[in-house]
């Protein structure tokens, strides 16, 4: 235990006779030049005073780091539930895809010519089996649900607590600005953290000793050994490579406001960790001397703590949504030095007491590991691979509608609906942008570039920041440039196997349909080869103009030719018709701050060129003729790619008017078609089919139609409940309201679960529309 120095001691000699007038009387003479300022370790003194043996008989100091295994066992008791109910999932589905296989490989067995003559259904069923008797007897149809795959009781548990956890808070809409709370789940996990926290920290006695001089306040003690026990969790949940999100399967991107909630309690233990040493001193006589002793004297225990308190603040105060949408690049910038900052702050003001540095120690383990791990994500990391130490070639196209196109040739492999981190010099040596990934990584979908590539998609429209300088930049290098792209990904994603579902209903709003594009393309070729458990998919894609279907024509071409018969469903809703405003076509002005990466961008690019004529060179072996055929290739390749950079649309006003109708070209290998409906009709044309058709719109016998105004989704979805099969999965990526809209209606659709014996799950998937 640290005591005052002897010089130190005789200053407050007023005090501590102060304080013997007050305390019970003492065993023994408490020598003056021993004075306990803080209790970190008790000594084995006869002379303590009767108040100190209770204080350390009531709450030991020495098992004080029981509050913060508190913590840790009850974080377990949560990644437990979240993996067995992975675990769960995953099994259920597995098994239901495998009995749909072994259904789909026993039927494909057992059919044969003589069997199609045979009509079950008749009444002279029975002289087919007299007049041609089998050998054997007919094998049973397999069965379609198994026990192990449906208990009644757990899907009846899981869409109670789905009923109850699905349903979203409203929207709060505030001078055009809208505030989102979120989910009830969330809610309900948090608030369960801060009553187990509050009850541990308030509910043991005593919260504070008669004197500063028996040692810290017992509440003081019990808060600040909970903060630090949760740092490793908070810094855990922050990181794009985790453990929990490998063991739990929830993306990191969800587990993101579990991190920002966790930061939120951490000030707020931080808190009540600080506040009783600045009342303590208040109450006891004298104790505000002592108190400011703390401070002139080298004892970094107090004088540290502030320091340590200070950057937890900002990082509270930069990660709320408001201060965050403002300055995001500035939060991105300085969240992580700053959260280095405060663990080192941390270090310095815990100085080993008790376990805080194995907590501390395992933070620092837990974020270098986590690096690390996101080491494999990058595609510049891989010494194998022709992206190493430059990145990957990409291309810009700008499409109809003002949206951007961006097509990376890429080694690296990724599932549907997972996102990427995407990192240009050329454009911006400090952007790091999060995009959703639209293309189908499969060998039907080959790259130009090779065997090993895929072509990676990205399309998103630009705002501000990053995809402005994107389209900036497009716009004044022309289309003839291509651009070094660095990946860090992918991450995300659906952990559910959505093949698994007899229905998928997928709800797209905007360009939110780049998360859906890629789930309905792996779907369709599943359901092509006989994999997929699926019988009938469902889209809706809300747009605002027509022109945006053309983003995802091929897309969409391939999905209505190649998926079974009547099987894919697809309702597209145009829900503005205004022009776009005037704007001039002149080219935006280079920025300075470009100028050093159009230099990096072209410093890689030289690299780039040089290790493909290595390569060739390499490959053709000294035959001149060979060489000479790669480079023609390898330049093949490269017009490839940036051939599909289109010039910026006109605007609105611009355009031609009297062809109106959406021209899709047509490839040699399949023939053109449409999206349900006509050619675009015009305000009065619009008016006669409101009037004339009311909500359908225009509707065609393949399930392929166009709507004029928004989408009613919950009654939507209340109409093809009645189709859903045992398992259905609902898949949104939308606005707020459209996220709010369809977890509303799933939410209520749970009670058929409970009361329909035909039902086991309706599963509710949602993304982020800003990713």
């Amino acid at each position: 235990m640290p005591v005052l120095p002897t010089e130190f001691s005789g200053g407050l000699g007023e005090a501590i006779r102060d304080w013997k007038s007050l305390v019970r009387p003492m065993e023994g003479e408490l020598s003056e030049s021993v004075l306990l300022v803080k209790r970190i370790i008790l000594p084995d003194n006869s002379t303590n005073s009767l108040g100190l043996d209770t204080a350390s008989l009531q709450d030991p100091w020495s098992q004080a780091g029981k509050y913060a295994l508190g913590w840790v066992y009850f974080c377990i008791i949560l990644v437990v539930v979240s993996v067995i109910l992975r675990f769960y999932h995953l099994w259920t589905d597995k098994i239901r895809t495998a009995l749909y296989k072994e259904e789909a490989e026993l039927a494909s067995k057992t059919s044969s010519p003589d069997t199609d003559y045979e009509m079950a259904n008749l009444d002279t069923n029975n002289t087919v089996a007299k007049l041609f008797p089998r050998p054997r007897e007919l094998p049973q149809r397999p069965k379609a649900q198994s026990s192990v795959s449906s208990v009644g009781p757990i899907n009846n548990c899981i869409a109670f607590i789905r009923w109850l956890f699905y349903r979203p808070l409203p929207s709060i809409v505030w001078k055009k600005r809208t505030f989102s709370f979120p989910s009830i789940g969330i809610i309900f996990i948090m608030s369960c953290t801060l009553i187990f926290v509050s009850l541990y920290c308030f509910v043991p006695q005593p919260l504070y000793y008669q004197t500063m001089r028996l040692g810290s306040p017992p509440l003081a003690i019990r808060a600040g050994m909970i903060a630090v026990a949760m740092m490793p969790w908070i810094i855990a949940m922050s990181m794009k490579a985790n453990l929990v999100s490998m063991i739990t399967g929830i993306g990191h991107e969800r587990l993101n406001v579990l991190h920002r909630w966790g930061g939120y309690l951490c000030l707020f233990l931080s808190l009540v960790h600080t506040i009783p040493f600045y009342v303590q001193p208040l109450w006891d006589q004298g104790g505000l001397q002592v108190f400011q002793s703390y401070f002139e004297n080298d004892l970094p225990v107090y004088t540290t703590g502030v320091a340590s308190l200070v950057p937890l603040i900002w990082l509270c105060v930069a990660s709320l949504p408001v201060v965050r949408k403002s300055l995001y690049e500035v939060f991105v910038a300085l969240h992580v030095p700053v959260a280095i900052i405060y663990l080192a702050m941390l270090f310095w003001h815990c100085n080993n007491y008790l376990t805080s540095w194995n907590y501390l120690f395992a933070t620092l383990a837990i974020w270098l590991l986590s690096y690390m791990t996101r080491l494999f994500k990058l595609n510049w990391t891989n010494p194998w691979q022709m992206s190493w130490l430059i990145g990957d070639e990409a291309s810009i196209t700008l499409l109809a509608e003002d949206a951007i196109k961006v097509t990376i040739p890429t080694q690296r492999r990724w599932r549907p609906g997972q996102y990427i981190y995407l990192r240009m010099p050329g454009i911006s040596v400090f952007g790091n942008h999060p995009f959703t990934i639209a293309s189908l990584c499969s060998g039907d979908f080959p790259s130009e570039y090779g065997e090993q590539y895929r072509d990676m998609t990205l399309v998103f429209k630009p705002f501000r920041g990053f995809t402005k300088k994107v389209k900036d930049t497009a716009i004044r290098r022309g289309p003839l440039s291509t651009y070094r792209a660095f990946i860090d990904g992918p991450y995300g994603g659906m952990e559910r196997r959505i093949e698994a579902f007899d229905n998928v209903v997928l709800i797209a709003g905007g360009s939110g349909i780049t998360a859906i594009v890629s789930q309905l393309l792996e779907l369709v070729k599943r359901m092509r080869d006989g994999k997929a458990v699926t019988k009938n998919v469902h889209v809706v894609w809300a747009v605002k103009r027509l022109e945006s279907m053309e983003w995802f024509k091929e897309e969409l071409r391939i999905c209505r030719e190649y998926s079974p018969p009547d099987s894919v469903q697809c309702q597209f809703f145009v829900t503005a018709a205004k022009r776009h405003p005037a704007h001039t076509n002149s080219l935006p002005a280079r920025p300075v701050s470009g100028v050093f990466g159009e230099k990096l961008n072209e410093f890689a690019q030289g690299i780039a060129s040089k290790r493909t004529s290595a390569y060739i060179r390499n490959e053709a072996a000294g035959d001149a003729e060979k060489e000479r055929e790669l480079r023609r290739e390898n330049e093949d390749g490269i017009t490839a790619l940036t051939a599909a950079h289109l010039r910026p649309p006109e605007p609105a006003h611009r355009r031609q008017k009297p062809s109106l109708e959406l021209q899709i070209p047509t490839s040699q290998q399949a023939p053109a078609f449409d999206f349900g409906f006509p050619s675009t009709p015009n305000m009065v044309q619009k008016n006669i089919m409101r009037f004339a058709f009311g909500v359908s719109g225009v509707k065609k016998k393949e399930g392929w139609s166009t709507e004029y105004g928004r989408p009613d989704i919950p009654f939507i979805l209340r109409e093809s409940a009645h189709d859903f099969g045992k398992r259905t999965c609902v898949f949104v990526c939308g606005p707020p309201t459209m996220r709010t809209d369809v977890a509303k209606t799933v939410a209520g659709l749970q009670r058929d679960v409970w009361s329909d014996p035909h039902k086991d799950e309706i599963f509710l998937h949602t993304e982020n529309y800003a990713i």
